[in-house]
């Protein structure tokens, strides 16, 4: 059933020789396409193909917005920035716990401030635009796919980016990474659009602007005049979304991009000088602004050096201050891109294969001026290229991901170079810069790009029963390579999933007679690989107490694994590769709901709303008085989200660290920071203290304030103290209770 929805069984034998059918291909996908030609079959797919696009958003993405809470660290902290800026109404300068926090650009924090003041303040409100964000990026993917290629190519890229591990475990947070990918991605879109001839960028027009008096002149104009305004405002939204960055990014890939492609005598139509005023126009005001507003820094230092100098350039050769960032070893930063693409990066082979193939045409230079222009009866105007003509046909036989029908070709070719340059030079820039694993977040979208055309072009070359039909109809005995990797990538999925769904029971059986502790950080082995610092150091600490509480995910895993593999197998050997891969997308696809539980069991040790919670049941039973000072021991980022939850500022004992480091030495810093020492001499003294205390600084606490504090929560290592008994009121109730 999966087979015949998706995409109906080719049929050889009807089929017109391979030279005929690309040119049809193409010409049915050509933006000047005239309307009398009839429908093509992939449109009546459309609609199911959006239906898969929209299901598997909801059920990986939507349906995971309100649980787990909002994690400490880097979640919670800009989640703070948001929440800060509806209480004091200070949209230029971000602040946490009321201390500056200069190191991000303002526009996701915007945003999710927006969302808070409509959706209220829970971890729903916050993640929602990265949610949404995953789905404009996943619906860009189709439009740009099945412009450049076909209809199945914008399915497979948009069904691989929702479903690729890395895109879902980069957006458990707020980060500004997924943003900053879909403006880059916009921004590059509209390049490619501001450099067709006008006739293509704005052609077909709507029948509305018809009715209306517009003339399909008139509106193709201005079509044509809008796509290059478009892409100088997403870069500047770009800017404002994660810095400078994305100005390297973007111009670094016009400048390789423009020459290789032969555009670069186009380069008039991306309105250069008017574009550059724009994007002035919508970034600057905010750095301007922010710079004024806050000078008097460390050393005499404002936003203007600790924003551009220290974030940007500092950063980049790893000399922050603080030095508080890593960078992955070599072999490590580029070895995880195929865990952060899985499952999609087994099918790497294949795109490798066609690039190399289609070498020599993506680097083919031909000027617009010189391509042959067909006369109103279908004919060439320059009859003399035939030749040139018949040679492109007989190219287009071993190469069809490039359609042969002009103006489509020209797209395709430019979207495969450009999305190579941006590529490569976003990779090679985070491998020599200090990084996290999710800086390459950008490049995920165009290199699934490009592994869809592949694909597509590998499905295309499968049309047959066999090899030796399809090359007896004309194609090359190369084509047989392709299948071979296909091939291979298919059995190294179904190989994985049998051996994952194996591991996976294996676990289930030994933790058979363990009893659930749902505090499963208490479980861990505490190994600290990679000093927590990679995306999932924690599931190294797994022990067999601990998994014993992923039953459920594990076992949901471990079904998928042994199932869809086996079916992915058996459709891909009958010859229905989109059907094959849409199980592959579906095995992904459990598995990240899957994942999601196992993440959701986690938060106790990830999260400290519980902690934030206590208190506040502590307020409503009376049992302390509203002026009772709730502190952080250690890093601000221990327990990021306690003062979001209570929605209101805490004291950070030893906390001048990281983020907060720049902000707490300008000279109106709120008095949040204290020192161990005044800790100790204020502990017991004044009004309540209740401290929060890391499972990192459990020993420094216990030796600062001795071995036997008083304890009101104690959650995966982490702790609520207090100085003082409870009321006895309250404690009777909670015996009553």
């Amino acid at each position: 059933m999966l087979e015949s929805v998706l995409y109906p069984p080719p049929d050889i034998a009807r089929n017109p020789p391979p030279s005929r059918l690309i040119a049809r291909i193409a010409s049915r996908h050509s933006p000047l396409a005239t309307q009398s030609q009839p429908t093509p079959p992939s449109a009546k797919h459309r609609r199911t193909y959006l239906l898969w696009i929209l299901g598997l958003w909801f059920a990986i993405f939507f349906a995971s917005l309100i649980t787990p809470p909002l994690l400490d660290d880097a979640d919670a902290t800009h989640a703070q920035a948001a929440q800060s800026m509806l209480q004091t109404g200070d949209w230029v300068t971000l602040h946490v716990d009321g201390v500056r926090y200069l190191e991000k650009a303002p526009l996701p924090y915007w945003i999710a401030a927006v969302s808070l003041r409509v959706f209220g303040g829970d971890a729903f409100a916050i993640h929602l635009p990265q949610a949404l964000t995953v789905l404009a990026l996943a619906l860009l993917g189709f439009v740009w796919s099945r412009r450049a290629f076909d209809e199945r190519a914008g399915l497979y890229t948009a069904v691989f980016f929702l479903t690729s591990v890395g895109v879902f475990l980069f957006t458990r947070i707020l980060i500004p990474d997924a943003l900053l990918s879909l403006l880059l991605a916009l921004s590059l879109y509209a390049l490619l659009r501001a450099l067709e001839p006008p006739a293509i960028a704005g052609a077909p027009q709507p029948a509305l602007s018809l009715s209306k008096g517009l003339d399909s002149e008139t509106w193709v104009r201005g079509m044509s005049a809008l796509n290059p305004y478009l892409m100088w405002t997403f870069l500047a939204l770009a800017v404002l979304a994660k810095g400078l960055v994305a100005l390297v990014f973007f111009f670094g890939t016009a400048a390789i991009f423009l020459p290789l492609s032969g555009e670069l005598h186009h380069w008039r139509r991306l309105r250069p000088f008017t574009g550059i005023l724009l994007l002035l126009a919508v970034a600057a005001p905010w750095h301007i602004l922010a710079g004024l507003r806050n000078t008097g820094g460390a050393d005499g230092h404002g936003f203007f050096w600790f924003y551009f100098v220290n974030e940007h350039l500092l950063r980049f050769l790893g000399h922050r201050i603080p030095r508080d960032y890593n960078k992955l070893p070599t072999a490590l930063y580029w070895s995880l891109h195929l865990v952060w693409l899985f499952p999609w990066s087994l099918f790497a082979p294949t795109a490798i294969l066609t690039a190399w193939r289609c070498r020599r045409e993506l680097l083919h230079k031909e000027d617009a001026s010189s391509r042959p222009e067909s006369t109103a009866g279908g004919q060439s105007r320059h009859p003399e290229r035939s030749l040139s003509q018949h040679h492109r046909e007989r190219r287009s036989r071993r190469t069809p991901v490039f359609r042969d029908v002009r103006p489509a070709t020209a797209f395709s070719r430019n979207t495969v170079l450009l999305l190579v340059v941006f590529s490569a030079l976003v990779l090679v820039f985070f491998s020599l810069s200090t990084n996290q694993e999710y800086y390459t977040f950008p490049v995920y979208l165009p290199l699934l790009i490009l592994l869809a055309a592949a694909l597509t072009h590998t499905d295309d070359n499968m049309g047959g029963p066999s090899m030796s039909s399809l090359i007896a109809h004309g194609w090359s005995s190369q084509d047989a390579a392709l299948r071979r990797t296909l091939t291979f990538s298919f059995a190294a999925f179904t190989l994985l999933g049998v051996a994952s769904a194996l591991a996976l029971g294996y676990g289930l059986w030994t933790s058979r007679h363990l009893p659930f502790n749902p505090d499963i950080g208490s479980l861990l082995a505490h190994r600290g690989i990679g000093d927590y610092t990679l995306s999932m150091s924690h599931f190294f600490d797994l022990t067999g107490p601990s998994f014993a509480a992923l039953r459920l995910p594990s076992l949901l895993a471990a079904l998928a694994f042994a199932l869809c593999p086996v079916i992915a197998w058996t459709l891909y050997s009958r010859r229905s590769v989109i059907a094959a891969l849409m199980t592959v997308a579906l095995t992904s696809a459990v598995f990240l709901i899957a994942a999601h539980l196992a993440f959701m069991r986690f938060a106790p040790i990830l999260s400290s709303q519980n902690f934030a919670d206590r208190i506040l049941r502590l307020e409503q039973q009376h049992a302390i008085t509203p002026d009772t000072q709730v502190l952080l021991f250690g890093d601000q980022s221990y327990g990021s989200s306690i003062p979001f939850y209570l929605d209101r500022r805490v004291f950070l004992v030893d906390g001048r660290s990281t983020s907060m480091l720049f902000g707490s030495t300008f000279p109106d810093v709120p008095p949040v920071f204290l020192t161990p020492q005044q800790l100790l001499e204020e502990w017991g003294h004044g009004p309540r203290k209740i401290l929060f205390v890391p499972a990192e600084r459990r020993a420094d606490i216990d030796h600062l304030l001795g071995p036997h504090p008083i304890v009101l929560a104690e959650t995966s290592g982490k702790a609520l103290l207090t100085d003082r008994p409870l009321e006895l009121a309250t404690q009777t109730l909670k015996t009553r209770n």
